[in-house]
């Protein structure tokens, strides 16, 4: 992947960072759920821990639960040496798991994010936030029968920002 494309959210989700059928029932287990979804730390026991410990310390702060059914699970900081480019990791949850959000609705939309720098970190944040304002979008993620079909609505909404 080239520098151009890195805060293309697009760009950054692939099949294997997607899981349409999440299957915790509360949110410590739904982030442990996504950090496993990571293929570059499949090997990497000690780095999903401390991305994990991180997550969760953030989510104790102040719940990343954004409200319209969606969280967007990241750490406070940057995670310096644990990734080289950023990541996102898509997963959808048929029911919902209870996010202390806003606005009580439980989430079923989850974006984790991980980036090496914080200039990376708070720029894919950003997008992730304007793009997921439109309901239509947020439905068709509810919506979608496949990986592939993700990242489509992904990058179409991404085109109209």
């Amino acid at each position: 992947m080239n520098k151009s494309n890195s805060g293309k959210l697009g760009e950054l989700l692939t099949p294997a960072t997607i899981n349409l059928d999440l299957k915790s029932a509360d949110q410590d287990s739904v982030l442990g759920e996504l950090v496993n979804q990571i293929p570059q730390l499949a090997n990497l026991p000690e780095a999903r821990q401390t991305l994990l410990r991180a997550l969760r310390e953030r989510e104790q702060l102040h719940s990343t639960g954004i409200g319209d059914g969606i969280a967007l699970p990241h750490s406070r900081n940057a995670l310096v040496g644990l990734v080289d480019q950023p990541i996102i990791v898509f997963g959808r949850h048929k029911t919902g798991i209870p996010y202390d959000a806003i606005d009580g609705i439980p989430a079923r939309l989850f974006f984790l994010l991980i980036a090496p720098t914080v200039t990376q970190h708070l720029a894919i944040l950003a997008r992730l936030g304007r793009l997921l304002r439109d309901p239509k979008l947020r439905k068709n993620l509810l919506n979608a029968g496949s990986a592939e079909e993700i990242i489509a609505l992904i990058r179409e909404g991404e085109a109209k920002l």
